[in-house]
């Protein structure tokens, strides 16, 4: 069985007739070659209330689905980015159309959030604690919409990292990076505020609402800001 029928869509909050849509995009070491995602994975199970949290946020007007990936980890041949563009076809598919796009993602989800971004549909894009690499700063991502937020206590991705992909998707894209004093990878401590950020970013760039606090902040231009 290829490795792309093995993704998985959950449905968060579907509404009828959505104008828009947000995919939630888990991360999770690798555990060995083809070992598939579990859906009760703990990489996966954390992006439960980011992905509730934004469907709130929508208020009835936008879809909200988390993607299961069809492997743990980032496999060379089939990654997360391309389970991200498979759950984008079906996406359309079901709605008869590409929805304007929020991708959400954790970890190595957040950088196959940042990587699938340049896909036409996407509109913006949230890297939480996101595991990348310098050179995913050079993608051309003109005219979307990015958030990074990242703790400063990250043992496992480097904020240092996630900073210069910032600084590089800034010559193309609207970037604002909000770095949360004490956050851990996990996002466990100061869950509220990861939660909070990555859904009134999501609800503001696909439905135009306002936000307070960093977001805010954010959406008003500001590139830089602490938490």
């Amino acid at each position: 069985m290829p490795p792309e029928t093995r993704a998985r869509l959950l449905d968060v909050q579907v509404p009828p007739g959505p104008v828009g849509q947000v995919v939630v995009l888990h991360g999770g070491a690798s555990r060995g070659d083809g070992v598939p995602v579990s859906p009760t994975q703990l990489s996966v199970v954390r992006m439960v209330p980011i992905a509730r949290r934004v469907a709130r946020a929508g208020r009835g007007r936008l879809a909200v689905v988390r993607l299961l990936n069809s492997v743990r980890g980032w496999d060379g041949d089939h990654t997360p980015v391309d389970d991200a563009r498979w759950a984008l076809d079906r996406l359309a598919e079901r709605f008869g159309t590409a929805l304007p796009t929020c991708l959400v993602g954790h970890s190595l989800g957040g950088r196959a959030a940042l990587l699938a971004a340049t896909r036409p549909e996407v509109r913006s894009a949230v890297a939480l604690a996101p595991w990348v690499y310098e050179t995913d700063g050079r993608l051309d991502l003109d005219g979307r919409r990015v958030l990074v937020v990242h703790g400063t206590d990250d043992r496992i991705a480097d904020p240092a990292r996630s900073r210069a992909v910032a600084r590089g998707l800034a010559r193309t894209a609207q970037v604002g990076y909000v770095s949360v004093a004490g956050g851990s990878h996990s996002m466990l401590r100061h869950h509220g505020s990861f939660d909070r950020y990555a859904a009134q970013f999501a609800a503001a760039t696909l439905l135009d609402h306002t936000a307070a606090g960093p977001v805010g902040e954010v959406l008003s231009g500001r590139a830089w800001v602490e938490a």
